[in-house]
């Protein structure tokens, strides 16, 4: 896989909780901090939206907003001060059990798809590390037309039931993620990660170890990968993704172990294979050492925090 696609599914699970919500009137609904990321997408009208500690954001007709963090903050009808907010929001859940079902298109009032992404945080990639606490894409007419057109076929498929549903709305807001991420990279001045891919001799290094963590790398191997010298490749490397080649290599294979131990049956052997290792003894020693325990024990907890999250938790059709 890319890059992108790897950071993301190292940490992703299952398939996102989501709610169509429609409002009218004054109205502040507070979500606490969590292990997620949480989004929301304006399909109607427009609201605010404050994290803790933040300066609030108007969120008109189009506009996504990312917290990939979990940060928590309050969604209101208006701008209110942080003070405000804290006293009087109604919490989140409490919220959506007295907003108006939103049966058919049409009306009055604001309407939001709001939801969560299920994160497993104990092995980030620090391309998703590095995302602010907020990511806003405002609904501008030929901005991000590939996110665009993935709200644009949400609402329709929120508009109304039809043949396949139930398959087509976890997967575009599976897809939603991916192309929030991308319009962030694509827009942002600040991180490192989008000059690590937007670096051709760094993004050439990183592409072939992740297009094939098993192979047998060197900082040889890779500089001739990417067509430089081996002290250009450990130079522009370590400056730009802030540790070596050969380190960041072996990161990657235990985080990958993890992914497949989470997401597979496999035995470690058949996973030490995959990600590089000679024997099960290495991966485990390698892996160990990252996590603090062993192979057995983290699939063990990884199977039990993802079973939740394997299906869609409600009636999208519902608030």
């Amino acid at each position: 896989m890319d890059v992108v696609s790897d950071a993301i599914s190292a940490v992703h699970l299952g398939h996102p909780w989501f709610r169509r919500v429609r409002t009218n009137g004054s109205w502040r609904a507070r979500l606490d901090p969590y292990d997620g990321a949480g989004f929301h997408v304006v399909l109607k009208g427009h609201c605010w939206l404050q994290t803790d500690g933040g300066d609030p954001v108007r969120l008109g007709v189009g506009d996504a907003v990312l917290l990939p963090h979990g940060t928590g903050h309050v969604i209101a009808d208006s701008p209110v001060d942080a003070a405000v907010a804290a006293r009087k929001a109604v919490p989140f859940e409490q919220w959506l059990a007295q907003t108006e079902p939103p049966a058919r298109p049409g009306g009055d009032g604001t309407e939001l798809l709001c939801g969560k992404y299920w994160l497993d945080c104990s092995r980030m990639h620090p391309l998703m590390a590095e995302l602010p606490e907020v990511v806003h894409l405002p609904g501008r007419v030929g901005s991000h037309l590939e996110l665009r057109a993935a709200i644009d076929l949400l609402a329709g498929e929120l508009d109304e039931v039809r043949h396949g549903s139930w398959v087509a709305l976890p997967n575009l807001l599976d897809l939603l993620l991916v192309y929030m991420i991308r319009s962030w990279m694509s827009e942002t001045t600040s991180g490192a990660w989008p000059g690590v891919l937007g670096d051709p001799v760094t993004a050439a290094a990183v592409r072939a170890m992740h297009a094939n963590p098993a192979a047998r790398w060197s900082n040889d191997r890779l500089a001739a990968e990417a067509g430089v010298s081996r002290a250009t490749l450990a130079r522009r490397f370590t400056a730009l993704v802030g540790r070596p080649p050969m380190t960041y290599l072996t990161w990657w294979r235990v985080i990958l172990a993890a992914t497949l131990l989470r997401d597979t049956e496999e035995t470690l052997a058949a996973i030490a294979g995959r990600v590089g290792y000679g024997s099960p003894y290495a991966l485990s020693h390698a892996f160990e050492r990252e996590f603090g325990t062993t192979p057995g024990r983290y699939r063990a907890q990884a199977t039990g925090r993802s079973a939740s999250t394997r299906k869609p938790s409600t009636d999208f059709r519902t608030s």
